[in-house]
């Protein structure tokens, strides 16, 4: 956030093989990690350099069903062309411990800490002793699985290519069409449709975490040759995936909009984008009065700008803060309604940790269910969190867009989708009952704000 006017993944490198059948589905979990007793039965040893354990097992149980989905999902998308199987998979050791070489390396330390498809070779390789165990005790099984069907997407692409499917497309867009990839498969994961693999929300969930967690360097330019996404604008192109179909992924063209943004100031970048806790309030709050205001004056309502409370966000005569660490409470026999703020407890921390715009979705969220208020809607219950989540999606994303001093910076939007996937507060009604039990209904509420507009938000999400 500014006042006044991961690390990416590594996708374009290759390799991939034909995958032999197997016994068992495999259980995908976004933070339980599967053990011994269920991958028993998948034979990873179709992966060159393979030590037979449980990350390659859990690779081998994902390509295989990769290679399946593809195999139905690509001849429609090319003109009724089959699905031609990758040359080859290689697990890596980057301490050179690996059986034979690995096609696309001159070393296996170019591999560390990362996972690719070179499309020289039409082979995916990954670093089986650092990426794969970090992706599952951090984000859980579902992680690893999200990060080679990206790399799938990649040799999908490089098919459909072949075709003309996207002739000098920048790298921000290839990137952004596998993670579309990725969503469709991981889709079809969670709905029992594969062989092998299973998961329920909570993989999802993991799955996106991980994607959050490979987005580009905050003030990444959507220009750099290198560029993969901002956090945002990976989880926005999954979550297309998810909820369309491979036609969708594939249809994605240079006219697509991307929120990464690279600084505009020298000052912005010096502070990564951020303010501090009360100059963020300070900053914002008159901001969130103009928008939300208009909306409402628009609408043929009246508004009144609620005070601004901070200690508890807790609203009088209600025995705990149901509504998180901001909090809207309606005011006494006519009086002003407030806005209490929690600069006391875990708000501080969750805004150093985040960032800025993590309180400023927060903050947004309960002038949304004023804005609801005032219109005369419900702001209780999952309407009243799903309509406020929403209008704090539509206000981010008019924020700068007229003459005022306020502003977002780059990192803002990745703030808030982090914020989403973990916690619950912003959708919640002013009774504190949520609108949504996952990230992902949360970010996909956000989201039809930032794309939609208010309209969106109050006829419905």
């Amino acid at each position: 956030m500014r006042g006044g006017l991961g690390r990416a993944l590594v996708v374009t490198c290759a390799v991939l093989a034909v995958l032999v059948a197997s016994a068992c589905a495999f259980p995908v979990d976004g933070r339980a990690i599967a053990g011994p007793e269920v991958t028993a039965g998948t034979d990873p040893s179709f992966i060159g350099g393979t030590n037979g354990g449980e990350e390659d097992r859990l690779a081998a149980a994902t390509l295989r069903d990769l290679e399946g989905f593809w195999g139905e999902a690509f001849p429609p998308l090319a003109g009724g062309q089959p699905f031609r199987p990758l040359a080859g998979y290689y697990s890596v050791d980057p301490t050179g411990r690996n059986a034979g070489p690995v096609p696309c390396l001159q070393s296996p330390r170019e591999v560390e800490g990362t996972a690719f498809y070179c499309p020289r070779s039409d082979v995916i390789a990954w670093d089986r002793t650092q990426l794969l165990p970090q992706l599952r005790r951090d984000f859980g099984d579902a992680a690893v699985v999200v990060v080679l069907s990206h790399e799938f997407g990649h040799a999908v692409q490089g098919r459909l290519d072949r075709t003309g499917a996207l002739p000098g497309a920048p790298t921000i867009l290839l990137e952004a069409q596998a993670d579309c990839y990725a969503g469709v498969f991981l889709r079809r994961v969670r709905d029992g449709a594969l062989p092998d693999l299973r998961t329920g929300a909570g993989g999802i969930d993991g799955a996106m975490g991980a994607l959050i967690g490979f987005r580009d360097p905050v003030g990444t330019s959507p220009r750099n040759a290198q560029a993969h996404g901002n956090a945002f604008d990976r989880v926005s192109s999954f979550q297309d995936g998810f909820d369309g179909d491979p036609a969708v992924c594939a249809a994605m063209g240079t006219d697509r909009v991307f929120t990464q943004q690279a600084f505009r100031s020298q000052a912005d970048e010096s502070s990564g984008g951020n303010l501090g806790l009360a100059p963020l309030i300070e900053a914002m709050v008159p901001d969130l009065d103009r928008w939300f205001g208009e909306e409402v004056r628009r609408r043929g309502g009246q508004w009144t700008a609620p005070t601004t409370e901070r200690g508890q966000a807790q609203c009088p005569g209600v025995d705990e803060p149901v509504q998180g660490p901001v909090a809207w409470c309606a005011g006494d026999a006519g009086g002003p309604s407030s806005v209490h703020i929690d600069t006391t407890g875990a708000l501080p921390g969750d805004h150093a940790r985040i960032g800025d715009y993590a309180t400023g979705t927060l903050l947004a969220s309960r002038y949304g269910a004023a804005t609801l208020a005032a219109l005369g809607r419900p702001t209780t219950g999952a309407e009243g969190g799903r309509a406020a989540l929403c209008l704090a999606g539509a206000y981010s994303a008019a924020v700068g867009t007229t003459n005022n001093a306020f502003a977002l910076s780059p990192g803002d939007l990745d703030e808030s989708v982090t914020l989403l996937l973990r916690e619950d507060f912003p959708s919640r009604g002013t009774d504190g009952v949520a609108s949504a039990g996952t990230g992902y209904e949360r970010i996909r509420v956000f989201r039809a704000g930032v794309t939609g507009g208010s309209d969106a938000c109050l006829r419905g999400v």
